[in-house]
């Protein structure tokens, strides 16, 4: 169960990491972000959600690097996720036109695609959170599964706007 833990730890520090790093990458990529704010939170202030949207990924992603802080930074990494999950879905029901910002870098409309992604995510740190061992000895071989486990596991959730679209087919005109 410790690699399970420790495959969940590096997926949600992975993506989250790479979540922060594209909307902080520029003083362009951050007044972005902002803007979609409203789209998926209405009513909130803009600036303040968007900092404290960066700021809870960030600490999300910290938390996981010793195995002291790691449930506390699952905990809130699916707290989060919930969260936006819960904002892409309203969104979408009230038919507001939204960006998918996640990542800093898309300019494509929220879907479907993205509350699925969300719960995934979600998904991977409640299984990280109820496989964390208390005190249970990593062998490296399986340290190293685990983490290239992680890395396919980060490659699809970031990629997963790309992914969808090239497996998609185009509907018939």
């Amino acid at each position: 169960m410790q690699y399970v833990a420790l495959a969940a730890r590096c997926t949600i520090a992975a993506v989250f990491l790479v979540a922060v790093v594209g909307k902080l990458r520029g003083r362009t990529a951050f007044a972005e972000f902002r803007r979609s704010v409203p789209g998926l939170a209405p009513g909130l202030p803009a600036t303040a959600t968007a900092v404290a949207v960066v700021a809870a990924e960030a600490a999300a992603a910290a938390l996981q690097a010793t195995a002291r802080t790691a449930p506390a930074g699952l905990a809130l990494a699916g707290a989060v996720l919930l969260a936006f999950a819960a904002a892409v879905h309203r969104s979408l029901r009230a038919g507001r036109p939204a960006a998918c910002r996640c990542f800093g870098t898309g300019t494509a409309p929220v879907g479907r695609v993205h509350v699925v992604r969300n719960l995934a995510l979600a998904a991977v740190a409640a299984a990280g959170l109820a496989a964390h061992p208390a005190a249970a000895p990593v062998h490296p071989g399986g340290a190293a599964v685990a983490v290239a486990c992680a890395g396919v596991l980060t490659l699809v959730f970031v990629f997963l706007d790309e992914l969808t679209d090239l497996l998609t087919a185009p509907a018939p005109r």
